[in-house]
């Protein structure tokens, strides 16, 4: 096997397993709370990017270099896993998967306009139509077609999905400043985010033994969404003679969740959702074409 189709293999099998995460969410949820599916799967993430680093020999990259790194990782924490998941998981319990998933998809429109203000960057009018194509989508999903209605069927749910795209823009944004290794940031990420929320939780009162299901689903969510997958997806980069030629395969997940979703959630699938995510991932690859 050659190094691009290694990095090939790497990158479908990641959008594979992304691809299951949003069915997980909702399925998990029918079981436990937004902050106890969190708490499970930050501690399984945690776990595992540990247990990797162990395999690895590679332990002792997690000596910070110094207090600010701590802080640093605390800081980002904050934003992701813990409030950034706490409002997805939060929008997954309001809406239907079908839709809570690809409005957070718009991160990657979100991400262009923020770095305008946070680092200093122009954007071209070719951007701003990509922009307009995808937030079409967002509508058109908002409102499941009644395009001429101005009401969004379930405002609160949208307003956490979009939002949740922005905590991962603004992640991302801080992530790109950070130099340290990925796999050591990401662990510190997902251990401070299971701190954050079991202090959540124990202030609300909201800590129980939860019921299996709900374990088993924070145990995928931990593995799948937030810590073996995206190793993977740092390996298919890593072999990938360019990263277009493997990013793009990311747009497969959102089509193969809808499917999931269906057959395995029971979700009835709107027409609404599909001409949506369609619109949305538009603007996407129009916004990847010309940023």
């Amino acid at each position: 096997m050659d190094r691009q189709t290694r990095a090939y293999a790497y990158g479908l099998a990641a959008v594979a397993l992304w691809s299951t995460v949003a069915s997980a969410f909702k399925l998990a949820l029918r079981h436990v709370g937004p902050p106890e599916l969190l708490l499970w799967a930050t501690l399984v993430s945690a776990l595992a990017l540990g247990v990797t680093l162990a395999m690895q020999g590679r332990l002792a990259a997690l000596r910070p270099a110094s207090r600010a790194d701590l802080l640093r990782s605390a800081a980002v924490a904050a934003l992701n896993p813990f409030l950034y998941y706490l409002i997805l998981f939060k929008a997954y319990s309001l809406l239907p998967g079908q839709e809570a998933q690809p409005l957070n998809f718009i991160w990657g429109l979100v991400l262009p306009l923020l770095s305008i203000p946070l680092l200093g960057q122009r954007i071209r009018w070719p951007s701003l139509v990509a922009l307009a194509i995808s937030f079409a989508g967002v509508y058109v999903i908002a409102t499941r077609g009644q395009i001429g209605s101005l009401r969004f069927t379930q405002p609160l749910g949208v307003s956490l999905a979009v939002g949740s795209s922005i905590l991962w823009a603004l992640y991302w944004i801080l992530n790109v400043r950070d130099p340290r290794d990925e796999v050591v940031k990401l662990f510190y990420n997902f251990a401070f985010g299971f701190v954050f929320t079991l202090a959540y939780v124990l202030a609300t009162g909201q800590l129980r033994v939860p019921p299996a299901p709900a374990l088993l689903g924070g145990a995928y969510v931990g593995l799948f969404e937030m810590g073996i997958t995206f190793l993977l997806w740092l390996k298919a980069l890593k072999h990938s003679r360019t990263t277009a030629q493997v990013a793009n395969l990311i747009f497969l997940a959102p089509f193969v969740s809808l499917m999931l979703l269906h057959f395995v959630a029971g979700e009835e699938i709107y027409a609404s959702s599909i001409a949506g995510l369609v619109l949305i991932v538009a603007g996407n690859l129009l916004q990847r074409r010309v940023g």
